[in-house]
Formats: structure tokens, sequence, C-alpha cells
């Protein structure tokens, strides 16, 4: 009798993301993700990046819109005083951590990435497709330096 290999998983990464963020919302305390914004698929405000990545404050009081689905991490905030559509594809999540006690998690690597022709690689491509700025504007292609600190800040 021959051996049968399982089927492939799913990624575990969105399950421990989604788990850590509940856990360190229900302490009272305040979720960052650090995001490597060099990942294909990332949307995050140019300024906000510093090499290569970008620490996002994604608290309930923070963000508009969360959600965490199994392909990417999608919110509306603030920077600089301007609301902007964040899309974070779950490959692009390093770690989720308690702003306050530095407690969470850096998410492992995926075992069997998605290969980029697959069906859920091409509907990430779609969903980013699909994102709008609320306003329905077109996007500023050389966003101005924020005027006053926003209450999302890069943390080393």
């Amino acid at each position: 009798m021959s051996e049968r290999a399982p089927p492939p998983m799913t990624s575990q990464r969105p399950y421990l993301l989604r788990a850590i963020y509940e856990w360190i919302a229900d302490n009272g305390l305040t979720p960052h993700v650090l995001v490597d914004a060099r990942v294909a698929g990332v949307r995050v405000p140019a300024h906000t990046v510093k090499d290569g990545q970008v620490v996002l404050n994604i608290a309930e009081r923070a963000v508009v819109r969360l959600a965490m689905d199994n392909d990417a991490l999608r919110f509306s905030a603030r920077f600089g005083g301007v609301s902007q559509n964040v899309v974070v594809p779950m490959a692009a999540v390093i770690a989720i951590y308690a702003r306050e006690s530095g407690q969470g998690m850096a998410l492992p690597e995926d075992p069997h990435p998605v290969p980029p022709d697959s069906p859920a690689e091409a509907a990430l491509e779609v969903s980013l497709a699909d994102v709008h700025d609320e306003s329905d504007a077109p996007p500023d292609p050389s966003p101005e330096p924020p005027r006053r600190g926003g209450h999302l800040r890069i943390v080393k």
C-alpha cells in the first residue's frame, strides 16, 4: 500500500495574525504590525517606509474597516491628516506585537508559498485593483510630507 501525501494546507500566517491581534486587543494594548514594504502588492504611503519596512498601528481606534482575511490585511487610516487605503499581503507581514510591552510574534515563513500563477495570487491581484480611495480620486503619485505627526509612527 503506497502512502499518499496529505493535501497542502493553507497558510497559517493569517490565522496567527488574527489570534495575536485579538490577544493584544483583549489585554487593552495597541497592536502594531511590522511590514516588509518591498513585497509585491504592498500599498502603504511611501513616506512611511524606512529601510524597506514600515510599522503600522492597527488598533481599532486608529483604523477604519480593518479586514484580516487569508490573503491580505486591509484598512483605511489617516497619514498626515489624509485618509488612505492600506493593503498588506500576508506574505509581507513580518511580525505583530503590542506597542506598550513589545510582546507578540514574528510570523513564520510559509513552508510552501503560493505559486505566482495560483488562483489565490490572482485573487489578490484582482482585490488590489478593486481597492479605491474613499473619494474615488486618483492617488497623488508624490505625497507631501505630513504637516504634523500622525498617530501612526515608525518604530525601529
